[in-house]
């Protein structure tokens, strides 16, 4: 039995995936992909897996997400899961559909948001200064 992992990240929030030998099984968080709300957050994730097509339905998808909020969670859910498919399979035609599609799927996107500064509301807004 083969098993490969896969991590990913997207602003605070930190994702890995196990992808084994199985019948198709997808679980985010423990939960099945198909009951996953809302939505916007199912279609997100679903993205690598409708391109890698039939392959998917030889392998199990276990992903685990900590950190963030719920759309960073499910981008590096996705990158995860991307990579691990791709690790699997060793396909090089994937990955250039992957590349294709969004480049975001395999390369991480490093932004991450500014710290607060003091004086300030925010990382840049500062109190304005008024001389009368």
């Amino acid at each position: 039995m083969r098993v490969v992992l896969a991590s990913a990240r997207r602003k605070t929030a930190r994702a890995r995936v196990i992808v084994r030998d199985g019948k198709g099984r997808i679980f985010i968080n423990g939960t099945p992909l198909e009951v996953l709300e809302p939505e916007v957050v199912r279609l997100k994730i679903m993205e690598p897996i409708v391109l890698a097509g039939d392959l998917v339905k030889t392998i199990d998808i276990f992903a685990e997400a900590k950190g963030g909020g719920i759309i960073g969670q499910a981008s590096a859910i996705r990158t995860a899961i991307a990579r691990a498919i791709l690790e699997w399979s060793g396909n090089e035609e994937l990955k250039k559909i992957y590349l294709q599609y969004d480049r975001r799927l395999l390369v991480e996107d490093p932004r991450q948001t500014e710290p607060k500064k003091p004086h300030g509301r925010s990382a840049r807004a500062k109190r304005q200064k008024s001389y009368r």
